[in-house]
């Protein structure tokens, strides 16, 4: 294992969307453009799966020295309203594009720190929301919760209007981990919040782990897994802690790299915390994430039916997911776009009854295909594709996948490639043969974190 941690430890994308965000093709997008692959998607899906909303809402009290999100520090929580008012102009703006009223499948509150927000305040702009839309039939809502400030007001809130799913952010619960990335947040705070949610009756409470974080070693991930499991959420996310202090406004200065594991001591923390959480009963769906047998991640993955997005994976599929929100990106399933990063941008665009996009890229045909491939990898972990028929840089593909394919990590028959159990940690790099825009512009620069 060693040796191909070795091989395959390169600096490789987490592929919420292909092309990936440096490789988006700004010259060949517009805001008309965006506009009308918006349209366009919303009449194809709207009367059957429905669209999808996130909200980013990116204040923090604080700075997490271990976040790339974008966000914005601050206690002053008279930031809050005015916020909120410009978020639902935004939503205002794409309302008059659609002719018909939206039915509404999913919705996620990001951050940032969603219950940086007052629960009344949340209310409010969630009853904007509801009140242009139809709900479809058992729709999914979801919120990332701090343990340090989720509220029990704040989940019955939720609760009330509409939310099963919770994600709370615990990453790592050794003193000295905590201390290096500024998250200092004891396991009573996450114990509270656990049992309200599940008190009040939430079906779909998920905890975030991080390995790979400055200082960590299996002890202390051992200790985190097993305080986890004393609370035994629903479903985890055990996130690759990704190192990109290059990032302007990430804030990962807080620590020396010195102060990491190595690639070897990692994987270790992988492996040995992947055997621990199945021992305990939990299931690998995907890529980072297990869930136990009767949540709808693992049923969703079994009937074939999960997805990944910008929001990561999720049990439901819609064509369209408009991001509202300093920095959001949106997916229209043939464009993508991401709104300005300031809060001051965002709120003057807004206010100018301008869609606040500040970038995006419209996806071609050959897109389209390799995007397919890449999603049937990172959800069901096999693909199959005809290189007769493909396109001529994909013939290299196969070639770099029996290379894969005799190192163990996948296996190939005929025209489809299954991604083996020894080869799920290896599910990025796979990805990455497919990855034509990558293959024909490698970065001469470091832009993404190492895959292991």
């Amino acid at each position: 294992m060693n040796s191909l941690i070795d091989k395959y430890n390169i600096p490789g994308p987490r592929y919420t969307s292909y092309p990936t965000v440096p490789y988006w093709d700004e010259n060949t997008f517009s805001p008309e453009k965006w506009k009308e692959s918006v349209i366009r998607s919303f009449h194809e899906s709207n009367a059957e799966e429905g669209i999808s909303i996130y909200i980013h809402l990116p204040f923090c009290e604080a700075l997490c020295t271990f976040c790339a999100c974008h966000k914005r520090i601050t206690k002053q929580h008279s930031v809050e309203i005015p916020y909120l008012e410009s978020v639902l102009k935004e939503w205002k703006l794409y309302l008059d594009l659609f002719n018909e009223k939206p039915k509404l499948k999913e919705l996620h509150l990001g951050g940032g720190t969603p219950t940086f927000f007052s629960p009344e305040n949340l209310k409010t702009l969630l009853n904007g929301i509801f009140s242009t839309v139809d709900i479809a039939e058992h729709p999914e809502f979801s919120f990332e919760g701090h343990p340090n400030n989720t509220t029990k007001d704040h989940l019955q809130t939720l609760y009330d209007l509409g939310f099963r799913r919770v994600s709370f952010g615990v990453q790592d619960y050794d003193p000295k981990v905590q201390k290096a990335i500024n998250r200092i947040q004891p396991f009573e705070n996450v114990k509270n919040v656990t049992e309200w949610a599940k008190e009040i009756g939430y079906r779909g409470i998920s905890h975030d782990l991080v390995f790979g974080l400055p200082h960590q070693n299996w002890d202390a991930m051992e200790h985190t897994i097993r305080k986890t499991m004393e609370l035994k959420p629903d479903r985890l996310a055990f996130y690759s802690y990704a190192h990109v202090p290059w990032v302007k406004g990430v804030g990962q200065r807080g620590f020396d790299e010195n102060d990491l594991p190595s690639g070897e001591e990692k994987r270790r923390l992988y492996e040995d915390g992947k055997k621990l959480l199945q021992d305990l009963g939990y299931i690998e769906v995907g890529m980072d994430h297990f869930s136990l047998e009767h949540d709808d991640l693992y049923q969703s993955l079994i009937h074939k039916k999960l997805h990944r997005n910008f929001m990561g994976y999720t049990s439901s599929n819609t064509q369209l997911m408009i991001g509202l929100g300093m920095s959001a990106i949106s997916d229209s399933w043939y464009a993508f776009a991401q709104n300005v990063k300031t809060v001051e941008e965002y709120q003057k665009s807004v206010e100018e009854g301008e869609i606040p996009v500040v970038k995006g890229h419209v996806l071609n045909e050959e897109d389209l295909i390799v995007r397919r491939h890449i999603l049937n990898l990172m959800c069901q972990l096999e693909t199959t594709f005809n290189v007769e028929n493909s396109f001529p840089e994909l013939e290299n593909a196969l070639e770099m996948l029996k290379e894969m394919e005799n190192d163990g990590l996948v296996e190939i028959s005929g025209n489809e490639i299954k991604i083996t159990e020894a080869g799920r940690a290896f599910t990025r790099n796979v990805a990455m043969v497919f990855d034509l825009r990558m293959m024909r512009n490698k970065p001469e620069t470091r832009i993404f974190s190492m895959t292991i």
